[in-house]
């Protein structure tokens, strides 16, 4: 080749060079940095048994953590401190098919905090936790295995009406232990072996019908009160009118006296 031409093709192949470099260093610096950007410090993506999983356990989370891959599978977010869960916390995660939430801080559940993962989810773990109540309603249409052990539950018509909505992790029934209860002789006991002997919502109707009751007799005392207190004070008033007529001269004392007699009657 002439040595014009290669003088020619010089630059032209190291501008190429030099192009191609940029690309793959810009490459290169984008798949570092975006996935550390996204995950919170202490999570990671990985594949399970075929199954995507991101495991975020142990990670000094306060919250349930926001860019979690919508793909994922099984997620892990035991062992933090996160204190409650809100409304459509996990609403991205519609593959979702397992999700614990165990040794937390959660005493708090709102509605629709599982909005979304009714169809797929087949267990959610929320034992060791802080729950003392939680509405039925926050697991609405949910058709996973829940597990509910060891939190400080207080047994009443709710708890009760919540087991009875939800499909319990097998063997995990007896850790649902009453720390608190409407009666103190239920204290310490599994809840399960309770509401065998006792219907809290049976008791928490017949308390509510006996209050109705003593609030409409209440009414109905004040009204009858008012009544004869009302007509004793007309008659005493009428008698009064009557005993200042008598003290008037003869023909007055009948004009009014007629007149006071309509008006009693």
């Amino acid at each position: 080749m002439p040595a014009a031409q290669r003088v020619l093709l010089c630059p032209v192949t190291m501008g190429l060079l030099l192009q191609s470099l940029l690309l793959l260093l810009l490459f290169l610096l984008g798949s570092c940095l975006h996935p550390a950007a996204a995950f919170p410090k202490g999570c990671y993506p990985s594949e399970e048994e075929g199954l995507k999983t991101f495991r975020c356990s142990n990670a000094r989370l306060t919250e349930v953590p926001r860019d979690i891959p919508n793909d994922t599978n099984k997620l892990y977010l035991d062992s933090n401190q996160i204190p409650f869960l809100p409304h459509d916390a996990f609403r991205d995660l519609p593959l979702l098919l397992e999700l614990d939430l165990s040794h937390n801080a959660i005493a708090s559940v709102e509605s629709g905090a599982f909005r979304g993962l009714a169809e797929h989810l087949h267990s959610l773990d929320l034992s060791s936790n802080r729950l003392v109540s939680v509405s039925k309603d926050a697991f609405s249409n949910l058709k996973a295995k829940v597990n509910l052990s060891n939190n400080p539950w207080l047994c009443d018509c709710r708890l009760q009406e919540l087991i009875r909505a939800v499909e319990l992790v097998a063997d995990s029934s007896g850790g649902i232990v009453c720390d608190s209860s409407t009666q103190e002789e239920h204290v310490g006991k599994a809840f399960l072996q309770v509401i065998a002997d006792t219907d809290f919502c049976n008791v928490y109707k017949k308390t509510t019908d006996i209050a109705m009751l003593v609030t409409m007799f209440g009414w109905f005392a004040m009204v009858i009160s008012y009544l004869v207190y009302y007509v004793r004070q007309n008659q005493e008033d009428a008698r009064r009118h009557l005993e200042y007529l008598k003290s008037l001269p003869s023909k007055q004392r009948r004009s009014e006296e007629s007149s006071t007699i309509s008006t009693v009657v």
